[in-house]
């Protein structure tokens, strides 16, 4: 009996040490970079300018790309959103495109935003 017992506390030593040995690994590099996104969509509703917002999600969008990180769900959508506000249909399309492409599981909702948005521009 006092062999099972070293040899338990041996296993328990071994199973902790390797948990705080694999806890004090490198970080893992976050799948997506969130920038100023997520306040930028709550200013959007409060009513802050469209000017301002697309400012401020065009430079974290700059600040993504220059780390090859990747823009969250929703980013591109947001920044079309706020093109087509301001009149730029051109660059509309090409961000909810582009939102389509990275995220096909939002395919229906951006084909459905393309179709209506200004008259059917597609």
């Amino acid at each position: 009996m006092h062999k099972a017992f070293v040899s338990l506390r041996l296993l328990v030593a071994v199973a902790v040490s390797g948990a705080l040995l694999t806890g004090c690994g490198h970080p893992q590099k976050p799948l997506y970079q969130w920038g100023d996104y997520q306040p930028e969509v709550y200013e959007y509703f409060k009513g802050e300018s469209k000017e301002a917002q697309l400012a401020k999600l065009e430079e974290d969008l700059q600040k993504i790309r220059s780390t090859n990180g990747a823009a969250p769900p929703g980013f591109h959508a947001q920044l079309g959103m706020l093109y087509g506000s301001l009149g730029k249909d051109d660059q509309m399309v090409q961000e909810l495109q582009t939102e389509k492409q990275l995220f096909p599981e939002s395919a229906t909702f951006m084909d459905f935003l393309l179709k209506n948005a200004k008259g059917g521009v597609h």
